[in-house]
């Protein structure tokens, strides 16, 4: 099957690549001239394991190809994907600039009939307002078109496992004929498929989106409440999780959500809710909730310190979660401007995310090429992001490196047994705090 996909980020160009994988000719279109000669040559503009070698393997099989040139991209597709951006306004609702200007480009091009499918998450009744702007643009009228919703589920470090090997693919059209067409496209992947219709299928992505940052900031409040009463977050949520009907995922204590989806899709709902007269007061908690999260080991820090001038503090990991260099709605971005603001001296460190931190954190913070060169003679190191290289590192160095054991971890890396043996003073998320023996702690 000849399909297209317009927008090459986290989303565009994963699906491109993997549909390619399985068979299909894919052309992938961009506007970024300079972005399209690297992917040609097969280096990805994103940091997504394991994409990088299934574009190499697909452009010398011939099924994968990229242009800047609309007329090009679309000369005989079948399928048609959008998956451009669709950035947060200041009130929260969705920006669909990028998506009315996609539609404009595809209506003006398309000389056959086609099913344009939106991967985008965008509010509902966009798809049909995307097929507005279609017809309205047509300049082959004899071209007969179609639409569909097609939302993505994919989580970034793991977006080429979750195409393959995802839970579902949700599907929403106006006829049977147009899923048909997207069913046979999908089939190579063997997953299941729900069928529905284009309002319920844009309304599942918001949704889903929303319940798992629900989860998140329940589980937060939990940890909370856990640290003053003196239990431990990390059992709680492993006895929940022993229910099947609450099960054991994203309940993980730490100091909130971040990325390109949950802060922008929770937003967005809400103010979709609004639109039809709903105060969505749960999802405005969640929201609350995590704002408040974002500072919590900076409260931590100073409860500990008390001033910070002077104090050097290591930052561990800068991306919003592993395996991805994505810095958006990044907690390390909060932490950082906060700790700086009372007098500390930042010496960050991130196995993949540090130039794109530089577009985001304040700019006297300090990068350093090793998580060896963030820790030496710092009073205190930070987790803010949990990479393997952090939960896999070895304490005792980290007690000789630091100044003084002392550990702030915002994301639970480390058991309290582990800490405890290792004679480091660790601060964690709904757990007691362990003190180290060796010297006096400040209460």
């Amino acid at each position: 099957m000849k399909i297209t996909v317009i927008g090459t980020g986290y989303v565009g160009l994963v699906t491109g690549v993997s549909l390619s994988d399985v068979g299909h000719d894919v052309v992938c279109i961009d506007t970024d001239t300079a972005k399209i000669e690297q992917m040609r040559k097969g280096i990805s503009p994103i940091y997504e394991p394991g994409l990088e070698d299934l574009m190499i393997k697909n452009i010398k099989a011939g099924r994968l190809n990229f242009t800047n040139d609309y007329a090009d991209g679309l000369e005989s597709t079948e399928v048609i994907m959008v998956a451009v951006g669709t950035p947060q306004n200041n009130d929260g609702t969705a920006n669909l600039q990028y998506i009315e200007a996609v539609a404009q480009s595809i209506g003006e091009n398309i000389k056959r009939d086609t099913v344009i499918v939106t991967k985008s998450t965008v509010p509902v009744g966009t798809n049909h307002f995307v097929k507005k702007t279609v017809l309205s643009n047509l300049k082959h009228r004899d071209v007969n078109i179609s639409i569909a919703s097609n939302p993505e589920f994919l989580k970034e470090g793991s977006a080429i496992q979750d195409t393959f090997y995802g839970d579902r693919i949700v599907i929403g059209t106006e006829d049977d004929e147009t899923a048909k067409i997207l069913e046979k496209m999908y089939e190579p992947l063997k997953l299941p498929i729900f069928k529905t219709d284009i309002y319920s299928s844009e309304m599942i992505k918001y949704a889903s989106n929303a319940f798992l940052a629900t989860k998140i900031s329940f589980i937060n409040e939990i940890s909370n409440v856990c640290e003053k009463l003196g239990a431990n977050v990390e059992d709680v949520a492993n006895g929940m999780g022993l229910d099947r009907r609450i099960g054991r995922a994203f309940l993980n204590a730490g100091i909130g959500y971040g990325g390109s989806c949950f802060p922008k899709d929770t937003h967005a709902l809400v103010q979709i809710a609004g639109g039809v007269e709903h105060d969505f007061g749960l999802l405005k908690s969640v929201i609350e909730v995590n704002k408040k999260q974002q500072s919590l080991l900076v409260e931590k820090i100073i409860s500990r310190f008390g001033s910070l001038n002077g104090k050097t503090i290591a930052l561990l990991g800068l991306a919003f979660k592993p395996n991805t260099d994505d810095m958006r709605e990044a907690a390390s971005i909060v932490v950082a401007e906060e700790l700086i603001k009372r007098g500390a001296e930042l010496r960050a460190y991130d196995p993949i995310a540090m130039e794109n931190a530089k577009l985001h954190l304040p700019r006297n913070v300090k990068y350093v090429k090793s998580l060896e060169g963030a820790l030496k003679d710092a009073d205190c190191a930070v987790i803010i992001t949990e990479w393997d290289e952090f939960k896999n590192m070895d304490l005792f160095e980290l007690r000789n490196l630091l100044k003084e054991p002392i550990l702030f971890d915002g994301r639970n890396c480390f058991s309290l047994e582990i800490v405890k043996e290792n004679k480091i003073e660790y601060h964690s998320v709904g757990r007691p705090v362990v003190y180290s023996t060796n010297y006096k702690v400040m209460n």
